[in-house]
Formats: structure tokens, C-alpha cells, sequence
């Protein structure tokens, strides 16, 4: 797992959403290595620089879930919502993150590989 070429920083604070049984538990690791800290749960109230939000179909409202990925979000800080692969349960199309960013405010930056199974987006706030 290469968490830095995802966009991940050290001495960064990353909030998790959507945790399951199914989650790369290998990426979550790379990611509190790059970053120098565990991931926050969505209990936390801290401000944090970014949010991995765990995304299958079926989890609901892609858009509600995007607003409240926003909600301890420092501006100028990103999104990466990860989905399962093309072929695996709980695939969710690009497109369907495509059309609900904007309508959250965020910005598509790019897509790539996140790990074996699943896929990120990373999503970037506005500048206000």
C-alpha cells in the first residue's frame, strides 16, 4: 500500500466513515503510518485535514453522506471515498460519485487504485 501516492501527508488527521468488516485493514495501517496518527472515528468532533469515507451501494444517500463528511472537514481538505473494485459486492459506479460531489460542493481530483479490492476517489472542498 502506498498511502502517500493516494495524496496523504504526514502530520495530517484523517477521519474515518463507513467502517465495516470489509475494509482494507492494510490501507487503514499505510495510511495512520503516512499520516503519524490513528484514524478518528465519526464520534470525534476534532477538525480534521481529510476523511476516508467507506462507500458500498446500498449504504444510502451518496450525497447526505458526502455533507456529512464535510462536517469537521478544514477547509481546503479532501475527501477520498473508497469503493469496491468492478466485480466485487458493493461496486459503485464513477459516475454516481461524479454527479453527487458537485451537488455536496466538492470536486472530483482523481481516481486510482487503492488497494487490491476497492478504489479512491478523492474529492476536494471548495476555497470559500
Amino acid at each position: 500500500m502506498d498511502a502517500a501516492r493516494l495524496g496523504f501527508e504526514p502530520d495530517t488527521v484523517i477521519q474515518e466513515l463507513g467502517w465495516d468488516d470489509d475494509v482494507d485493514d492494510e490501507l487503514r495501517r499505510a495510511i495512520e503510518a503516512v499520516t503519524g496518527s490513528e484514524l478518528l472515528d465519526g464520534d470525534s468532533d476534532d477538525v480534521v485535514d481529510g476523511v476516508i469515507m467507506w462507500w458500498r451501494d446500498g449504504d444510502g444517500d451518496l450525497v447526505d453522506a458526502l455533507f456529512d463528511s464535510l462536517q469537521d472537514l478544514a477547509e481546503g481538505g479532501s475527501v477520498w471515498v473508497l469503493t469496491p473494485k468492478v466485480g466485487r459486492e458493493g461496486y459503485v459506479q464513477s459516475a454516481d460519485i461524479a454527479e453527487a460531489a458537485p451537488v455536496a460542493g466538492l470536486s472530483t481530483t482523481t481516481t486510482s487504485s487503492a488497494s487490491d479490492g476497492w478504489s479512491a476517489t478523492r474529492l476536494s472542498t471548495h476555497k470559500r
